[in-house]
């Protein structure tokens, strides 16, 4: 059984949907007010979307390209209360679309610099206790140099990109087995392997390393780094072989999520995403490609279960015959809670 401190996993993260009228509106039902908020049109062919607190409410970066950060006063135009703010039109709101968010709770407000590491951070805003942080900072170029995170545990997942160029989106994850290595979320390529990107070291509860590539650390680039950190019944990094079969792999993750994320790290492949709004049943949860501006679609794939998750497809993309793939979950409920209130079945 897994216990946690988190029973209530909507305080920090959840999914909410709403349809775009072309003009401004305030999203309410969130649950709190977030600190990142990640949009995508669910019907049409659109760019991910995405801003926080740390850069700036209008500050928008696309998951799905390499454009450097841009300010749109049509995107989000405020975190509120209860959710957040949008301007008229644009990916974030067109007259009728069918839109999903996705909404993290991090440390409540733009933060401050953390010095902990060789390059200070600009401002860090950071959440302990669902191990999740938002920092930006200043690339230097050399190697070995390494940044605060301030979640006082070990990331188990980096997410960088710098904001002031054009270069891929760096991922670290502690599924692939070693800081050698890197995936790219704007991309389908396989895990890459360059010690120029997380310097080689694995991340420590205060430090994360990066060396001197553009991903992470070019000299003069602005950055902003996504960390998180493992969270018994709230959030699990982790990773599964495939087995080609329509009968494929089951992950258990100690509750029943509300988000998980794939992506096949031993060759190419799309990155795929499900959540538990779009559809709410088994056997109809479709996936959106955090890596493309294609519209949701996909059904019968992976099936979201009162205490993890499993692949019910023999896709390649998900489940290729003895090909690894990396996973992050976040929860809507953990399996057991500190308040001995199980969890039911999907």
């Amino acid at each position: 059984m897994a216990y946690t401190t988190i029973n209530k996993s909507t305080d920090y993260f959840n999914t909410k949907l709403y349809t775009g009228n072309n003009s401004t509106q305030s999203i309410t039902g969130v649950g709190f007010k977030p600190d990142w908020v990640w949009v995508k049109q669910r019907g049409g062919t659109t760019n991910h979307k995405t801003s926080d607190i740390v850069r700036g409410v209008t500050k928008a970066l696309q998951p799905n390209d390499t454009d450097a950060e841009a300010t749109d006063s049509n995107g989000i135009t405020s975190f509120d209360s209860d959710g957040f703010s949008l301007g008229a039109g644009g990916d974030y709101n067109s007259s009728s679309a069918s839109q999903v968010s996705w909404n993290w709770l991090a440390g409540g407000s733009q933060g401050s610099s953390n010095t902990d590491g060789s390059i200070n951070t600009t401002y860090t805003s950071v959440n302990t206790t669902a191990g999740f942080s938002i920092s930006t900072y200043t690339g230097t170029g050399s190697a070995g140099a390494t940044i605060g995170h301030g979640l006082g545990a070990v990331p188990k997942m980096i997410i960088t990109k710098k904001l002031n160029g054009a270069p891929n989106w760096g991922v670290y994850h502690a599924g692939l087995g070693s800081a050698s290595k890197y995936l790219e979320l704007n991309l389908t390529s396989a895990e890459q392997t360059d010690n120029a990107v997380w310097d080689g070291a694995n991340p420590t509860a205060s430090l994360f390393y990066v060396g001197g590539d553009n991903k992470t650390n070019g000299s003069g680039g602005n950055y902003v780094a996504y960390c998180f950190a493992e969270k018994t019944g709230y959030s699990k990094f982790g990773s599964y072989t495939g087995n080609g079969s329509n009968d494929g792999t089951f992950c258990y993750l100690g509750f029943k999520p509300a988000l998980v994320i794939c992506k096949k790290s031993s060759s190419t492949g799309d990155w795929e995403l499900y959540d538990n709004k779009r559809n709410g049943y088994n056997g109809g949860n479709v996936r959106i490609y955090p890596n493309a501006s294609d519209a949701e679609g996909g059904t019968g794939r992976l099936s979201l279960l009162s205490n993890g998750f499993k692949i019910t497809n023999s896709s390649g993309n998900l489940n290729g015959s003895g090909d690894t793939f990396i996973y992050l979950a976040f929860a809507e409920a953990p399996l057991v809670g500190n308040n001995n209130v199980p969890c039911t079945a999907r």
